[in-house]
């Protein structure tokens, strides 16, 4: 490996170490308790499946049927249940019957907004990097 491999490999991390304690305090301070930070890692986790996230962005439109999120996913209304109950387990999703349907919806709002802020950052970064090849192209040409 080259020398100027190695260098931009640990450009990322200290050079020395050194903590400003003021800092860790300060920062320590706000994080939440313990069992929060690992049900909103468990969140996070859930929210790592794709199936997951297109049920959660279609539900974000409107209330959905088992058989029309099915349909929607390509994927079996069993599948589609199995995601649902992961949904439903830690309170993202909830349904409701009328006759022998069962409808699912967001939870609350708070989902609503988690998506699409998590969505807006994927658009911005996608958005970045389209400008940064389009700078490197112009600057090239």
């Amino acid at each position: 490996m080259s020398e100027g491999a190695v260098g931009r490999k640990d450009a990322d991390v200290c050079e020395i170490y050194y903590v400003n304690e003021a800092h860790v305090r300060s920062a320590r301070r706000v994080l939440s308790p313990e069992r929060e930070i690992l049900s909103l890692a468990e969140i996070f986790r859930t929210l790592g499946d794709p199936t997951r996230v297109k049920i959660l962005q279609a539900l974000s439109v409107e209330e959905l049927c088992v058989c029309d999120l099915a349909k929607l996913l390509g994927i079996s209304e069993s599948a589609t249940s199995h995601q649902l109950r992961v949904l439903r387990s830690l309170k993202l999703v909830r349904f409701r019957k009328e006759g022998k349907m069962a409808f699912y919806s967001l939870d609350d709002a708070h989902i609503n907004s988690l998506m699409k802020e998590a969505l807006r950052h994927v658009r911005e970064g996608a958005d970045q990097g389209r400008e940064r090849t389009e700078r490197i192209r112009e600057s090239a040409g």
